[in-house]
């Protein structure tokens, strides 16, 4: 029978609606404008009297809240409006201290039975909640001479082990090692073990009186693999951070060849959150120097909790923080606190070597700080931007020793549980591979986000009213079918981005708009196409089937070549362009789904079956 669905397919369509209206339904409850309050050390704990402080610091600045509770982990306060939650925030900050931590966040309100099925909100992002916007440039350049630093700390230990002599190893600008041999015996023996062991190396050798050298160049290949590895592993130290701040729906993401982008929605302050992100710090392991050592293989390093005290260590680092896979705070067994490491195969295998022979000697694990300032100064009537680079090293832990150490090892003689906490979280979290400088920032205020947020919403809602009124004047019952599936459109469309966790901007905004239009150009097509056979002559039956059979071929080239389009751009689009692409994407799906299923269906219920003999399309 002509325009009959099956019952399966029309309960399948039901289903898919009342899916769509589901999971968008968190949509009508939207995040409170909140205060997080956190340790500043993973230490610290967050309990009845912090709270206390917390309402108090708050009545007494005259600020209002709506709801204050604690949580597994840190206090949360609720607010009506952003300009309470930023005045709260300096409040709280002040009446705290430096021992805790106020970010500013937004606090779900969905229903537990929504959120126990899965079902949340959609992302809002930077341009649509407020926040901050950061850009920041990976040091390429000191990425590779680290490296280096620890390959020259390699080879001087593999010499000794295969007891190659030689005079001097430096590290030269560049990607370069400079080693000087007395005998060119001596050299060959160095080349045979690079040979075998380093063939990210580039060999080069030069003679001179009574000195034959060997110069050593990192293949570009190599080169580019560690700029790679620092963007990625500062990616992840990067998100490890931020996820520290407590921020809702974070962006941690690579952009070109160098640069990370960081947007934090609900963050206002700059300064704090450039604190937080700036610790642009890295970790040494090295072995205290002996009273005899020669001073120029040593140097001298404050401690971080107390720069008057002093210790001098050897120049070879044995690992850095790159290669601590876990780490985790502990006992002994005289119930002292103390930290237990996991290494990286390779990061286990110098550990082995070097504290093999290192038994009751002291270990130091150096903290290493990148401080930058940067200022603009007119040259020739330019603007030139200049970076100040400072670096600071700090010893946050110097223990003896106690056996030789693998893969995995303990660190003792730490003072309290709080510094090894504190130490267990720092080499969890992972180090900065290589520093990294603000290039750029820019803030987003709460109020021109929620401006943002209002006029896209009458974007919508007018192109929605619009539509619909054009296609009730011309379709009349059928355009009452296309707006009903238009409906359905976005609440289908509404779901599938809560669900994939997509983040709504501007942009992806413009592309539901233009969602509701393309949705209902497939209908003008079908409903025309309609129209068309009853001119022809076909009985109103006739003409349905023919209307959306005929019109499918050219509505799905249609919407195959935009999607196609929408794809690309989010292959190889960045932020608002990729946002763009997943509405259109998303979008063009659905609307093909609604114009085509959906509205078929109710124009089977109303006219399916019966023995019409007009049809009121216009």
């Amino acid at each position: 029978m002509l325009n009959k669905y099956p019952l399966w397919k029309n309960l399948l369509i039901a289903l898919t609606v009342a899916f769509g209206f589901l999971y968008a339904l968190p949509n009508l409850y939207p995040d409170d404008y909140a205060l997080q309050i956190t340790g500043a050390r993973s230490s610290t704990t967050i309990n009845d009297d912090v709270l206390a402080k917390t309402k108090t610091a708050l009545e007494a600045a005259g600020i209002n809240y709506r709801d204050a509770e604690l949580t597994q982990k840190n206090a949360l306060i609720r607010f009506d409006s952003g300009e309470a939650q930023l005045a709260a925030k300096t409040a709280v900050q002040q009446a705290l201290g430096d021992d805790y931590l106020a970010a500013l966040n937004l606090a779900p309100t969905t229903p537990d039975w929504l959120t126990n099925l899965g079902a949340g909100p959609m992302k809002l992002g930077l341009d649509l909640r407020g926040g901050v916007h950061f850009l920041l440039e990976v040091d390429m350049a000191k990425a590779v001479s680290q490296r280096l630093d620890v390959y020259a700390s390699e080879l001087k230990t593999r010499f000794r082990e295969e007891k190659i002599r030689y005079r001097g190893l430096e590290v030269i600008e560049g990607a370069h090692l400079k080693i000087r041999f007395s005998q060119s015996s001596e050299r060959d023996e160095a080349i045979t073990l690079l040979r075998k062991d380093y063939i990210e190396f580039q060999r080069r050798t030069s003679d001179e009186e009574n000195a034959f050298y060997l110069e050593l160049t990192l293949s570009e290949a190599k080169i580019k693999e560690l700029e790679d590895y620092a963007v990625s592993q500062n990616l992840t130290t990067l998100r490890n951070r931020v996820n520290e701040l407590g921020v809702a729906e974070p962006l941690v993401q690579r952009q070109g060849r160098n640069r990370i982008v960081v947007e934090l929605p609900g963050v206002q302050d700059t300064a704090a959150a450039k604190r937080i992100l700036g610790a642009t710090a890295n970790l040494e392991f090295r072995l205290e120097a002996k009273t005899d050592e020669n001073r120029i293989n040593t140097d001298q390093f404050p401690f971080r909790d107390n720069p008057a005290r002093t210790a001098i260590l050897e120049k070879d680092i044995i690992v850095t923080g790159n290669s601590v896979s876990n780490a985790s705070a502990s006992f002994d067994e005289n119930g002292q606190p103390q930290v237990n490491i996991t290494l990286d195969s390779k990061g286990g295998s110098m550990m082995g070597r070097v504290t093999r022979n290192a038994i009751k000697r002291k270990m130091a694990v150096l903290f290493i700080e990148q401080k930058s300032r940067t200022r603009t100064r007119l040259v020739d009537g330019k603007e030139v931007v200049e970076r100040d680079n400072k670096e600071v090293r700090n010893i946050i832990s110097l223990a003896t020793i106690q056996s030789a150490f693998g893969a995995s090892f303990r660190i003792t003689g730490l003072d309290s549980v709080g510094e090894s906490a504190e130490l267990a979280l720092l080499l969890r979290a992972g180090s900065l591979a290589a520093p990294v400088y603000f290039v750029e920032e820019r803030t987003v205020g709460p109020s021109l986000g929620q401006k943002n947020i209002e006029a896209g919403v009458s974007a919508v809602v007018i192109g929605f009213a619009l539509v619909m009124i054009f296609m009730l004047v011309f379709y009349r019952v059928f355009g009452l079918v296309a707006n009903i599936a238009l409906f359905c459109n976005l609440l289908i469309l509404s779901a599938c981005m809560s669900i994939i966790s997509a983040t709504l901007t501007l942009p992806g905004i413009a592309g539901i708009v233009l969602t509701v239009g393309m949705a209902v150009d497939a209908n003008v097509l079908i409903f025309a196409r309609i129209k068309e056979e009853l001119v022809n002559g076909f009985p109103p039956q006739s003409a349905i089937n023919a209307g959306y059979e005929r019109a499918f071929v050219s509505i799905f080239d249609a919407n195959i070549t935009t999607l196609l389009v929408a794809l690309i751009l989010f292959a190889v689009g960045t932020g608002p362009v990729k946002g763009f692409a997943v509405t259109l994407s998303l979008g063009i799906i659905t609307s093909m789904f609604t114009a085509i299923v959906v509205t078929r269906a109710i124009v089977n219920v109303i006219y399916g079956g019966r023995n019409v003999k007009t049809l009121s399309i216009g």
